[in-house]
């Protein structure tokens, strides 16, 4: 038997306290993270979710794991975004117009006809603008992460081919649960209908409604192109997705693994645009074949004057119009 003297033992004894420490804290930091998504599991979001999952995963060690909840398993984005303002859900993709109600920010990335094209969306968000935007979530108990893109939204409806502000008249469009898009369509002489995404299917079906406003991938993923025979590139809003976390899931991070998770969300919001540019080609073309009449051909400035209404209402917050004039001014 060997012999150790008591220094030996103290220097074995701490060696192995130290050790059983590192693995009680390791273990208590490792977790699975909820994430929520209303699309479906082939969309371009919950693929970027999963994206992000993979190098999160292997960033950590194999610590830290992501589960997407998809196609509205957790509820309807109004549900999951106050899910996770409270904790229960972790990361949550959701669109502008709807987070907007919280960080009031937002709500300019959602003001139509803002964005001149993807390309001026694109450098507005990838700089000091799109920075300050995702930096403001924090006063609201959010913690803003990437923005995820969503093409540009048009109107389609199952009436007639919408050429003129004339053409909206009387049209009962399905909007998002949202002031500024029930305000919109009203400017535009159509009557909006509030109504959570997963219920506008059935809502055409039905002629609950005459159709919507979405862009190419939800236009046909969701089947609405099968009730709603005239699609009109009006191209109003160009609002982004976001990409948020929970205060209390960012609380429990330590320093070196939110640098992991800002990291793995902005390389995800690049894997996300490169699958979002496939699939509205692919979308689109699909429409096409299934006999949708696609109208370029509108009268775009009246539909523009229409929000004059609008902007005055934003602008009377000085915050708001003076982002409104930075992103306009960005070239």
């Amino acid at each position: 038997m060997p012999v150790y003297s008591r220094a030996d033992l103290s220097r074995t004894v701490a060696f192995v306290v130290a050790l059983s420490l590192t693995a009680v804290s390791t273990s208590a930091v490792a977790r699975e993270f909820r994430a929520a998504d209303t699309q479906s599991e082939d969309y371009p979001t919950v693929q970027a979710l999963r994206y992000m999952g993979r190098m999160i995963a292997e960033k950590s060690g194999g610590r830290h794991q992501i589960r997407v909840f998809h196609s509205r398993q957790l509820g309807e984005e109004k549900e999951t975004i106050e899910q996770t303002r409270v904790g229960a859900i972790d990361l949550n993709r959701s669109n502008v117009a709807l987070i907007g109600t919280f960080v009031p920010a937002m709500n300019v990335l959602a003001m139509p006809f803002l964005f001149r094209s993807v390309e001026h969306l694109q450098k507005v968000l990838d700089g000091p603008i799109g920075n300050e935007i995702l930096g403001s979530f924090d006063a609201y108990g959010f913690v803003g992460l990437a923005f995820y893109d969503s093409g540009a939204r048009s109107i389609y409806n199952s009436v007639r081919p919408v050429r003129s502000t004339a053409d909206m008249k009387g049209l009962r469009l399905r909007v998002q649960q949202s002031e500024l898009m029930s305000s919109m369509m009203k400017g535009l002489g159509a009557e909006p209908v509030e109504l959570p995404y997963g219920q506008v299917l059935t809502g055409l079906a039905t002629k609950l409604v005459d159709g919507a406003e979405n862009n190419w991938p939800s236009f046909v993923t969701t089947g609405h192109y099968k009730y709603a025979g005239y699609y009109t590139l009006t191209e109003h809003t160009m609002s982004p997705e976001v990409l948020m976390m929970s205060q209390k899931a960012w609380e429990s991070l330590s320093a070196e693994d939110r640098k992991i998770f800002r990291e793995a969300a902005l390389r995800s919001s690049q894997f996300m645009r490169e699958k979002w540019r496939d699939l509205e080609q692919q979308s689109r073309r699909q429409a096409e074949a299934a006999g949708v009449t696609i109208v370029t051909d509108f009268d775009r400035k009246p539909f523009e004057a229409a929000m004059t209404g609008i902007y005055a209402k934003a602008r009377r917050d000085p915050a708001a119009a003076q982002l409104i004039e930075r992103i306009r001014k960005v070239e």
